[in-house]
């Protein structure tokens, strides 16, 4: 016959992984620091990263997670830049807290644009080219002189253009839950 006290245990034990396993509701944020750099030209999508909670979360006044506590996420996007457009994209999600599933709200990066920077080699190379065209060989020699200096800085746009998302190690990302996980 199981006795009264044993009973009382098995109860008491319930109740305390039924706490340590706290809901934390939709809409809640969680801030977290990551433990890794993330890099939309290395990281692919799946990759997983940790990192530990900045911030105690605390629901109706009651902390279900403290500070430190360790957190897992997924990459979900992993683009790479391209050379003379489209800037790499990286995105993320949260996928535990302490050990307990979570789903979260995505937070996400993209590299500098291609635009500017590609326009500044580009059209330096023609002038520059132009310039020395010009003084070789006159009229003539500036139209040459463009095209071959627009052509170079193209070369050079092209080979300098990766443009990756980046998050640096110890970062700090907000995520918000969107749904309640036990």
């Amino acid at each position: 016959m199981i006795s009264r006290k044993f009973l009382t245990v098995v109860v008491l034990l319930a109740l305390v992984s039924t706490m340590s396993a706290a809901t934390i509701p939709a809409g809640t944020p969680v801030s977290v620091r990551i433990g890794t750099s993330l890099n939309s030209g290395t990281n692919h999508t799946g990759d997983t990263w940790e990192g530990t909670l900045a911030k105690d979360v605390v629901v109706g006044g009651r902390t279900i997670a403290k500070r430190g506590d360790p957190v897992k996420g997924k990459v979900t996007l992993a683009k790479s830049s391209g050379r003379l457009h489209a800037p790499g994209q990286l995105s993320l999600r949260l996928t535990s807290i302490n050990g307990e599933a979570v789903s979260s709200t995505r937070v996400g990066r993209t590299g500098k644009g291609h635009m500017k920077s590609n326009a500044t080699k580009i059209g330096g190379g023609a002038a520059a080219g132009a310039v020395i065209g010009a003084i070789a060989g006159g009229g003539k020699g500036a139209a040459i002189g463009t095209l071959a200096g627009g052509a170079a800085g193209t070369g050079v746009a092209a080979y300098t253009g990766k443009e990756e998302a980046k998050i640096p190690s110890e970062s700090l990302l907000n995520f918000t839950i969107t749904a309640g996980v036990k």
